[in-house]
């Protein structure tokens, strides 16, 4: 059915997205139809044609307008979200096709500044250094899975030279290519740290709860228990000057799926998984007194997400209680420590038993609903960080029980870069400071200040508290 007569709006509203789903703009001349936000040069008013829904359009004979999607607008998906995940399921299939930014835009239909801008929105990173990631993933697969010659494996992922290939790996897994396939049978590597890498704050992330059962830390060493396929094991990091020893202790032999994601794990801990250097350079006066600073991030998607739920609205104490108490229900032992629990684990617990552990009942409920959703295989935590950011953000705020500061806390502590806890009350306080602002600012305000720092705000945050913590 068309739009009642007179219908008040203007094309200034209709852009900024309010009316989006509200109606839809049929275009009699061209045959197509738009939402009303959509950038187009808008067509004569007697061309128009407003009706509510995208079946009476569809009814009319008018097809889905290319340039704004309303199609996927109703399918709950939008463009940009469709042209990333189509076009890294396509460098998936083969990396070595894809031998840089050009070819990534070629790929995708596009220019090289929208490719840019979909990178920035989807995956926090260039197009190129995405692909760097990329292919240095590819290649550590192939180490481990293959008797290949480093060389080979290394042209195959599509690095032009010897040379580069060791170069990009050392710097995203902190390892050669030789030292990483030995990875294999070990159970002790070395991880090269970066110049100026700071461990204070690190170490001082993994002491937060000093009666915790998963992980602990003394002087320069780090304890961390963690759940892995061949069974439970603990990693052990002692940060030297120039490098991190990593000691796997385990019952038995682990596979090398299992050292592959112990290796992971010991990089996120250690903030190592993402780059610090140009949001330095590019802050260089605010990040003066903190050179060198990281963001460590949580070894797991399901670790991040429990820790998100279970620290909503409650101080950082109070939440190390509750979650240690779920790690003592649900984790699986080894030695004197206990694994994070599974998501499966957390699943097969009930309200009360949460509740008892002085769990509200609310945020119980709100666990155990993750929980059974992830081993459902309805929300795939573990995977999030390798599509899209805008996606994975869209999924977990579907998720019963997940606001927009629990998503953005668990994009931020599964390595997404620019994605700033919005709502956390000490971020607020910092920027407040920061600014000398008369008062705490709320969310809108919060975010039009962070945006100084995109597309690197998931590291200002990190910096935000720790000048708080300075100050204070």
């Amino acid at each position: 059915m068309t739009l009642p007569k007179p219908f008040s709006w203007s094309r200034e509203e209709a852009r900024s997205g309010k009316f989006d789903g509200k109606f839809i703009i049929g275009v009699r001349t061209t045959g197509i139809y738009c939402l009303p936000s959509c950038p187009t040069h808008p067509p004569k008013p007697e061309n128009v044609t407003l009706v509510r829904t995208e079946a009476e359009a569809l009814g009319m004979g008018l097809r889905a307008c290319k340039r704004c999607r309303p199609d996927l607008y109703y399918r709950g998906r939008d463009e940009g979200t469709e042209l990333f995940e189509g076009l890294i399921a396509r460098v998936a299939a083969d990396t070595a096709r894809f031998a840089d930014a050009s070819a990534l835009a070629k790929g995708a239909g596009v220019s090289a500044t929208r490719l840019a801008e979909l990178f920035r929105a989807h995956a926090h990173l260039a197009p190129a250094q995405w692909l760097r990631r990329i292919r240095v993933g590819q290649a550590a697969r192939e180490l481990l899975s293959s008797k290949d010659k480093v060389a080979e494996i290394g042209f195959g992922a599509g690095f032009e030279s010897e040379s580069v290939f060791y170069r990009q790996f050392l710097a995203h897994t902190r390892m050669t290519p030789g030292a990483y396939r030995a990875l294999d049978g070990a159970t002790t590597f070395l991880l090269h740290l970066p110049a100026g890498y700071r461990p204070q704050e690190i170490l001082a992330y993994h002491a937060r709860d000093p009666e915790g059962l998963s992980e602990r830390s003394e002087a320069n060493r780090i304890w961390k228990a963690l759940h892995t396929d061949d069974g439970p094991a603990v990693l052990e990091i002692t940060l030297e000057k120039d490098g991190a020893w990593v000691k796997v202790h385990a019952g038995g032999k682990l596979g090398r799926g299992a050292m592959a994601f112990l290796h992971e794990a010991a990089l996120r801990m250690l903030g190592l998984n993402n780059e610090v250097t140009q949001f330095e350079t590019r802050h260089a006066a605010f990040v003066a007194r903190r050179r060198g600073l990281r963001l460590p991030n949580l070894p797991t998607g399901f670790d991040s997400l429990a820790w998100g739920i279970i620290g909503q609205q409650i101080n950082v104490k109070f939440a190390g209680s509750l979650r240690r108490d779920l790690i003592q229900l649900a984790g699986e032992k080894i030695g004197d420590m206990r694994a994070h629990p599974t998501a499966e684990a957390v699943a097969n617990l009930s309200v009360a038993q949460l509740h008892g552990r002085r769990y509200s009942r609310s945020k119980a409920g709100y666990l155990i609903d993750a929980a059974a959703a992830i081993a459902r295989g309805e929300l795939d935590i573990e995977s999030l960080h390798c599509g899209s950011a805008l996606a994975a953000e869209k999924r977990l705020v579907a998720q019963r029980g997940i606001g927009l500061w629990t998503a953005r806390y668990i994009l931020m502590r599964i390595g997404f870069a620019d994605a700033p806890p919005i709502g956390d009350s000490a971020l607020a306080t910092a920027l407040q400071k920061l600014h000398k602002l008369p008062e705490r600012p709320g969310p809108e305000e919060a975010t039009k200040l962070m945006q100084a720092f995109a597309p690197h705000r998931s590291l200002a945050t990190m910096h935000l508290w720790t000048y708080l913590k300075e100050a204070a």
